[in-house]
């Protein structure tokens, strides 16, 4: 009982698939019951003899439309070949049947099908009365206009609102990759800016926490100046605690890594940036009181933006270091030209005091642990590499190898990307530039439009039903000559006359125009078989004609009669 309840529940969701709101409960019931009352009068007025069925059976089709689209169409075609009644539903089922059966196999077999219903239908029920061509002919004209034609603009709207859909839905995705994009481009910036200020605030800081030191173990000052010397050591600390708090904030991990572009002097004022500024950096803490040599070897070159900028930074990063590991230990700044690279090198002895013991003691080192994270990536940025760890004497050592060139994909310099712009409206919107625009960019692959293909199937329909209707009314015309007789022909045909001869004189005949006729007119002789026939002369008035009539009997035409239809 289970698998039956399910296979019902399911059958039904498949013939009336919901959601059914009330509004649409009312609409499809008022149709159904308008359509079946409607299917009734027209069979009633046809005279077929079905009204009785046919109107509730058209009630029932129109609301499985939905579910069974190709299925209600089949029979609405096999009723109308049969009666006029199910005409206005084909209309509603060619309708359905595009919008939608998807699969165009699918749909055109069942427009198919239901042209050879509703003509083979038509040519059963007509069969002896009206030739087989006009029934063809009348029911493809018919079949074309109130069905196929519905179909083809239901399926237009369908794949118009499915085209509709989908550019919606993509406008909706550029609109969100867009956003997603511009804050990717905030993300970066964000992550340059803690950069910067972690490279050049962070080395200014360490410069002042030195010079603090050296000043407070000085014995040529009295106890309230060191205090005082003390308390701009602190205050340095606590700024350098403040700074990577905050590029904690700034730095998000998640973010793509930072463009190689900087601004050209340190933030701050300690230099100019560039190869050019490592000998003021270097000048900067020997006036601290720290011993640095600075050594250049090799036949210099001209470096990029990119490649000076990461040079500068490396530099300015490995002496914060050594002046918050190691402080008082020497420094070596080591510039190599090789022949297709810049080699930069800082190394340290290790410190002669313990940290934080030169410096009063007890105060911790601050670090962001960020510093050789950044240079590291700088460097990928314009194709070269880091290595920092400690040396054999406990010291430190960074080296830097930065080709010349710098990397194709850096951004900076000219005509380097968003470095040309500077700020972070440069940089989305150069982002953003790169993105096809909402409407589609030049090199997006152009939609079809589905009203081409049906507008084009419509032309065909509408040129195949004025073709029928040319071709309709010549047919007709001709089968109206085939069932006329002229009255000259009427008074040269006498009574006595062999059949054979009489017929062969007379027209082919077409009941299609006497066949409501035949009732008509004198009782015809017992045992004879007439032919009936309209006489080709009008009296000039409408639905008023004459009906002539020849009755055979034994071989021998026995009479010849004409009488008005009324």
């Amino acid at each position: 009982m289970d698998a039956l309840a399910r296979a019902w529940s399911k059958a039904v969701r498949t013939a009336l698939p919901g959601p059914w709101r009330t509004g649409l409960v009312v609409r499809e019931v008022g149709c159904a019951l308008v359509l079946g009352a409607l299917a009734t009068l027209l069979d009633y007025v046809g005279r077929t003899g079905f009204h009785l069925a046919f109107g509730p059976a058209v009630a029932v089709l129109f609301l499985l439309r939905r579910g069974l689209p190709s299925t209600v169409l089949v029979l609405t075609a096999a009723g109308a070949g049969a009666s006029a009644g199910p005409l206005p539903l084909l209309v509603c089922a060619g309708w359905s049947a595009g919008a939608r059966i998807k699969r165009v196999g699918v749909l055109v077999g069942s427009f198919t099908a239901g042209f050879l219903l509703i003509a083979g239908t038509g040519i059963v029920k007509d069969a002896g009365s009206v030739p087989l061509k006009a029934v063809a002919g009348l029911s493809l004209g018919a079949y074309l206009l109130l069905a196929v034609l519905p179909g083809l603009w239901g399926r237009y709207r369908a794949q118009r609102r499915a085209l509709t859909d989908a550019l919606r839905e993509r406008n909706e995705q550029l609109l969100r990759e867009r956003a997603m994009v511009a804050h990717q481009a905030r993300l970066r910036e964000r992550h340059r800016i803690a950069q910067d200020m972690h490279d050049s605030l962070g080395h200014q800081l360490a410069l002042i926490s030195v010079h603090s030191g050296a000043l407070e173990v000085d014995r040529t000052l009295t106890d309230r100046q060191r205090e005082a010397v003390g308390v701009l050591r602190l205050a340095a600390v606590a700024a350098m605690r403040e700074l990577r708090d905050v590029v904690g904030v700034l730095h998000d991990e998640s973010t793509a890594a930072p463009t190689a572009q900087g601004p050209g002097p340190a933030l701050g004022g300690a230099g100019r940036g560039g190869v050019e500024g490592i000998a003021e950096l270097v000048g900067s803490s020997r006036a601290a009181g720290t011993d640095v040599v600075l050594r250049q070897d090799g036949e210099r070159r001209e470096l990029t933006v990119s490649v000076g900028q990461a040079a500068y930074r490396i530099v300015q990063e490995a002496l914060t270091n050594a002046h918050k590991h190691a402080p008082g230990a020497p420094i070596t700044v080591a510039l190599r030209y090789e022949p297709d690279a810049l080699v930069v090198e800082v190394a340290n002895p290790p410190a002669p005091e313990p940290v934080g013991a030169r410096a009063g003691g007890g105060t911790a080192v601050v670090s962001g642990g960020q510093g050789l994270t950044g240079l590291r990536e700088r460097a990928r940025l314009v194709g070269g590499m880091v290595h920092a760890g400690p040396t054999a004497e406990a010291g430190f050592r960074l080296a830097a190898l930065l080709p010349y060139e710098g990397s194709g994909g850096a951004a900076g310099g000219p005509g380097g990307g968003p470095a040309a712009a500077g700020g972070v409206i440069g940089v989305e919107d150069w982002l953003l530039d790169g993105l096809p625009p909402v409407t589609g960019g030049p090199g997006e692959q152009r939609r079809r439009s589905p009203a081409i293909g049906c507008a084009v199937g419509g032309v065909l329909v509408v040129l195949t039903v004025l073709g029928l209707l040319v071709w309709g009314v010549i047919a007709f015309v001709q089968a109206f000559d085939e069932s006329s007789v002229k009255g000259s022909l009427y008074d040269s045909i006498e009574v006595g006359s062999p059949e054979a001869d009489v017929l062969h004189r007379l027209p082919s005949g077409n009941g299609f125009f006497t066949r409501d006729y035949e009732r008509l007119g004198p009782t015809p002789p017992a045992g004879s078989h007439c032919r009936h026939f309209i006489a080709a002369e009008s009296n000039g008035s409408w639905g008023d004609d004459t009906v002539i009539r020849f009755c055979f009997k034994d071989g021998v035409l026995v009479e010849k009669q004409h009488f008005p239809t009324r």
